[in-house]
C-alpha cells in the first residue's frame, strides 16, 4: 500500500514538473498523500479524533448491554495515565471512568501522590461495561485495545500506572498476575509502566494497600513534579 502511494506521488510530481496542469499537485495535496497509510502517531491524532473514530462503537459484544461508552477523562497532555480494566455499573451510568467506590479510592491514591484527578488521565482497557462486571474476554480486549494504544500515543505521558492484572497483562502482553508484576517499572513503547493492584481489589483486600503505597512511592520518586 505505502509503496503504491509513494509511486503515485512521485509519478504525479513528475507530470507536474513537466508542465501538466490537468490535476492539482500542490504541496498541500502531496502532504495529504504522504499521510495516507501512516500510523496514528505519524498523523498526530488528538483524543477528540480518536473518540470520533470510536463513534457509537458496535465492534464487539459489549456494545449490546452498555448504556454509555466510557472513553476516558483528564488532562490530554498528562504526564501520568491510569489504566483500569473496564467500566463498572456507576461508570456505565455516568459515562466516566472510576466514579464508583473504586474511583473514590483511586482519587485518594492520586491525592496521596500530590496530584489531582484533573492532572492525570484515567481510562480502561475496554470502553464498555462487561455484563455483571465480569472480566473482559480476550477477543473484547483485542478489539478495543487499539483505541487505548492510540489514546496513549496522543497523550504521550511519561508514566502509565496499570491497575490490576487485566490491565497489566494487556499492556505488557504477559500472562503473569499483577502480584508478581508489581514493584518495578516496565517499558511500554518508551513509556515507563508501573503495575499495581486495582482499587476494587483493595476494597476487598485492604491489607494490600501498603503494597500499593510502596508502588506509589516509587512513582513519586521518578515523577517530574513542577517546582
Amino acid at each position: 500500500m505505502l509503496k503504491t502511494i509513494d509511486a503515485l506521488k512521485y509519478a504525479l510530481q513528475d507530470l507536474a514538473d513537466r508542465g501538466h496542469r490537468g490535476f492539482d499537485c500542490s504541496a498541500e495535496s502531496l502532504e495529504k498523500m504522504a499521510a495516507w497509510g501512516a500510523s496514528p502517531q505519524q498523523q498526530c491524532e488528538t483524543l477528540k479524533d480518536i473518540r470520533l473514530d470510536l463513534g457509537g462503537c458496535q465492534r464487539c459484544r459489549l456494545a449490546k448491554d452498555r448504556k454509555n461508552i466510557v472513553f476516558g477523562t483528564g488532562d490530554s497532555a498528562a504526564k501520568l495515565v491510569f489504566v483500569g480494566e473496564g467500566p463498572g455499573f456507576e461508570e456505565d451510568q455516568q459515562g466516566e471512568p472510576f466514579v464508583g467506590p473504586a474511583g473514590q479510592l483511586l482519587n485518594k491514591i492520586i491525592e496521596a501522590i500530590h496530584l489531582t484527578r484533573a492532572q492525570v488521565y484515567i481510562c480502561n482497557i475496554v470502553k464498555c461495561r462487561p455484563p455483571r462486571n465480569r472480566n473482559p474476554q480476550a477477543d473484547e480486549i483485542k478489539t478495543c485495545f487499539q483505541f487505548l494504544d492510540r489514546q496513549i500515543s496522543a497523550i504521550r505521558p511519561d508514566f502509565i500506572c496499570a491497575l490490576g492484572t487485566i490491565a497489566a497483562q494487556a499492556l505488557l502482553d504477559r500472562a503473569i498476575p499483577v502480584s508478581r508484576l508489581r514493584g518495578r517499572f516496565y517499558d511500554y513503547k518508551g513509556i515507563r509502566l508501573l503495575p499495581t493492584y486495582h482499587p476494587a481489589f483493595l476494597l476487598r483486600n485492604p491489607e494490600r494497600k501498603r503494597e500499593v503505597w510502596e508502588d506509589m512511592k516509587m512513582l513519586m520518586k521518578e515523577y517530574p513534579y513542577e517546582t
